[in-house]
């Protein structure tokens, strides 16, 4: 599972931040909430922020129309990065964040194609970015006469989407269907792939991308899916910037509404660096990475009777013929409380996140522990923490 060129090859990569080569004797187990940068994002920023700083589309003069150009380069990048087949047709629209870009879309796009009696299904166990949009527009139309009805996505025991259900709520009012790629508690690949062929042909499929984007190849044509956003800052750019594609196949092409005001230019291109760096880096690799790290430490908390690991029980082991986790696996102790736990492991150096973990109202109820990994981390601190969880085993 962890052969030496990859091990090898993992460790070239660890070496290029260093936030982490600063701090050896600390483990940083909370990528699900942002990224390290590496080196050549950093770099990549400074050099911009020395050499060319200027506002986009606003000027005549060289740094201005270089900034101009780089924005334009960095939504091509993008483009690129999600296997976009139509180019020409969709639109990169950059935002602050994940949130941002979601709610761009209900409230810029869906909230002028629903009619009264339409219906929306909306996952309510996965993030709550990717469930209060879609709620907030529903009910600002509410208030204008325009009822339309929210259905909740079906999930099955193993916290997966259940297509078969999903199917059989397709009618002809149904006009937008909301997914995750990745969920960020559970850390499963929600198979979007299979998802259009469940939706049919005209619903419009909007994808939240936090958790996937820089973890594992994104392939906007595989999915089928119409919007596509994702945060930069969890992909190893700076905070505040983030991604909206649009396919513009279904219904009117996307618009931003109201005045856009000046972009975030220095995420911007350190979004483009980010992306450059995981394709250097071979997203794919990452992928089988994350997914052994993760299978390491599924196998290794079955194993420890005061521990429940949440999520599809059948994926624990690191054999598992089950699909497993990308990187991410959320837990908690029969007997001590998450938070307490979370200040436990922070006193031994793992920084992970023990909380709700923003999950919408028909997520879990109770807090827990969640370790989220990238390709930085190492073998040996999943090691190293499982050794500290087994100290407090029952």
């Amino acid at each position: 599972m962890f052969p030496d060129d990859l091990r090898d090859w993992q460790s070239r990569l660890r070496d290029q931040f260093p936030i982490l080569t600063a701090h050896p004797g600390h483990a940083y187990l909370d990528s699900a909430a942002t990224a390290q940068k590496p080196q050549a994002v950093l770099d990549a920023v400074t050099a911009y922020l020395t050499s060319e700083n200027a506002n986009a589309g606003r000027g005549a003069y060289p740094w201005a129309n270089r900034t101009t150009a780089l924005v334009d380069l960095a939504r091509q990048r993008v483009s690129a990065f999600l296997g976009d087949p139509e180019p020409d047709r969709s639109g990169v629209h950059f935002v602050s964040g994940t949130t941002e870009g979601l709610r761009a879309v209900a409230r810029d796009w869906l909230a002028h194609e629903l009619r009264d009696g339409d219906e929306i299904i909306v996952p309510f166990a996965d993030h709550a970015a990717n469930a209060l949009p879609w709620r907030e527009t529903v009910d600002l139309l509410a208030r204008q006469g325009v009822r339309v009805t929210v259905r909740p996505m079906p999930y099955d025991a193993a916290h997966d989407y259940d297509m078969r259900a999903l199917a059989g709520m397709i009618t002809d009012r149904t006009r937008l269907i909301a997914t995750t790629h990745v969920h960020h508690v559970y850390g499963g690949d929600m198979n979007l792939a299979r998802l259009r062929a469940a939706a049919g042909p005209d619903v419009v499929i909007s994808v939240d991308a936090a958790q996937s984007a820089g973890h594992l190849p994104i392939d906007v044509a595989a999915m089928d899916a119409d919007f596509v956003t994702f945060s930069g800052h969890k992909a190893m750019a700076l905070p505040g910037t983030g991604v909206l594609w649009a396919a513009n196949r279904r219904g009117p092409r996307f618009t931003p509404g109201g005045w856009s005001g000046t972009p975030n230019t220095s995420g911007i291109v350190s979004l483009t660096a980010a992306l450059d760096w995981l394709d250097a880096a071979g997203v794919d690799r990452i992928a089988r990475w994350t997914v052994a790290l993760g299978a390491r430490l599924t196998d290794g908390l079955r194993k420890l009777s005061a521990y429940e690991v949440l999520g599809c029980q059948r994926s624990l082991a690191a054999d598992s013929p089950v699909q497993q986790r990308h990187g991410i696996v959320t837990f908690r102790h029969h007997a001590i409380g998450s938070n307490d736990l979370g200040f436990i492991l922070a006193a031994d150096g793992f920084m992970v996140r023990s909380d709700g973990h923003c999950q919408a109202h028909h997520g879990e109820k109770t807090s827990s522990v969640r370790v989220s990994l990238h390709v930085y981390n190492t073998v040996d601190e999943v090691d190293r923490l499982l050794d500290t969880l087994a100290g407090l085993d029952d």
